[in-house]
This record gives structure tokens, sequence and C-alpha cells, in this order.
């Protein structure tokens, strides 16, 4: 099955920027570093990386998951010590309340919306909280589509990922304690209606075993949709639209889901 997310690699336009944001201003630790490239630390099962361009950006779109019983003090540090403005609502208000958690946006210097989240639901003591965010690991990556429809059907062919929030401009595909947020390019990202544009990223699943892998091979191949394997490093790339794919087999235990209590892990 498919685990979480184990990388995300975006573009920037500055190195030097993004280090001063989220290593100076967030904290996280960096891993690795050269004139072009970049690559952060937020949590154990995770890396965030980052390769200077020329080319024009589109902004993505991804959320950490924190512990509820942080979330206040979270978002403190943020305005104090992190010193990030964080984005309002049209009627004023910073944080939003919603049935199952709360969370909070802001933006980085490329115009990446970042969003920390939070959900009652999540059982605590399960994943070590990392760094000054106590970030428990990514929750959501964004893949603004042209159609919602088509795209959440491959994600769920090929991975056999779960559904939720389903309609025909939004819904969140899942696997394990990772969330594909696949709106249409029509419909805008909340809270400031930015408009959602496919960024030019590469995301790496992690996943549990080398069995789970030949499945997703058998259904790439039915979709006919072209792979390369390295099974020396227990990896597998694809590409689906617009967005490149990577496959790993990681550490990350398979029970974590379950324990979390996230309600598509059984």
């Amino acid at each position: 099955m498919i685990t979480h997310f184990s990388h995300l690699q975006l573009n920037t336009v500055s190195v030097q920027g993004v280090k001063q944001f989220y290593h100076g201003q967030l904290r996280f630790p960096i891993v690795y570093e050269s004139d072009n490239e970049i690559r952060f630390q937020p949590t154990e099962y995770f890396t965030l990386s980052f390769k200077e361009t020329a080319e024009s950006l589109a902004p993505a779109h991804f959320a950490f998951e924190v512990p509820y019983s942080e979330f206040e003090n979270i978002v403190n540090w943020l305005q104090s010590a992190g010193g990030v403005t964080l984005l309002k609502w049209p009627d004023g208000r910073i944080v939003d309340d919603f049935e199952t958690g709360m969370n909070v946006y802001f933006r980085d210097g490329d115009g990446n919306l970042l969003e920390i989240i939070t959900h009652h639901y999540i059982n605590e003591g399960i994943l070590t909280p990392f760094g000054e965010l106590k970030i428990l690991y990514l929750r959501e990556i964004g893949f603004p589509v042209d159609s919602v429809i088509d795209f959440r059907k491959l994600l769920v062919d090929i991975f056999n990922f779960k559904l939720d929030k389903i309609s025909d401009t939004f819904t969140f595909a899942i696997g394990g304690t990772s969330h594909a947020v696949i709106p249409s390019k029509k419909r805008k990202w909340i809270p400031i209606a930015m408009t959602a544009l496919p960024p030019t990223m590469k995301v790496v699943f992690g996943v549990s075993s080398s069995d789970f892998m030949e499945k997703v091979k058998t259904n790439l191949s039915t979709k006919s949709i072209h792979f390369d394997e390295f099974k020396e490093h227990g990896r597998l790339n694809f590409r689906i639209n617009e967005y490149d794919f990577n496959l790993r087999l990681t550490n990350f235990p398979e029970e974590i889901p379950m324990l979390l209590n996230l309600p598509y892990s059984r």
C-alpha cells in the first residue's frame, strides 16, 4: 500500500530565498545544499527539496499535519518567533475552525501555499512531532487538473486510493497518511482565491512492499503508462498528466495510518 509522502521536489527562483524561509524562519533542518539545490528534513520520514530554475513558477499547495493539542502554540510560534504572515479569510479570521479540526495558511517567497492543519480524531503519541512546528507528517499535496473525475479514477485504479469530499471540481484521493488534493483548474485555492495551476514537481510516495510495487506496475501497464524501474534502489518512476511520480520502498511502518485512527486506514 501507499503509506505516506516520502519526498516533494519543487522548483524555485532562489535557493537562498527558500533557505532563508524554510531553514531561517520555519527551522527545517538542511540535509543537502548546493548552488542550485537544497533539501530539508521536516520530519523523520519526509524530505522537501527545491531546484533553482529560470523558468516561471506555478505555486504549489501542500499541508503539514500537526497534533491537535499543539495547534494553538504552533500558530503563536509562527506569528512570533517564526515571523510568518498568516493569510486571512475574506471575513478577517486567520484560523479556520471546521468540523473535524483547524488550519491556517501562509505563503513562501515563491508563492507556494502552505497549510498547517490538525484533526481532533488523530491519535497522538504514535508519531513523534518534529521541529518547532511539531509536524507529524506531510498530509496534502495539491494536483490541479483539467478533469477531476478522470484524474481521481486513475489514482484509484493505479494505487487503490480511497476517495473523500467527492465532487466534479474537488476530491481527496487517500493512501495511508497521504492525501492527494485534486481541484479543477477552474476552482481557486482558499482562503485567498489563488488560481490553481499545475506546479512543476516530483512527488515520491513511500510504499510498504515490493509486492505492492508489482501490482502498480501491472496497473500502469494496463493503462499503457510508461514507467522506469530501478530495482536496486527499490524505485519506480512514471508520469500521470502533468505530474512526475516516484514510488519508493521505505521503512515507514505500514500500521501507522491505522494507529493514528485515520478514517480510510482500515
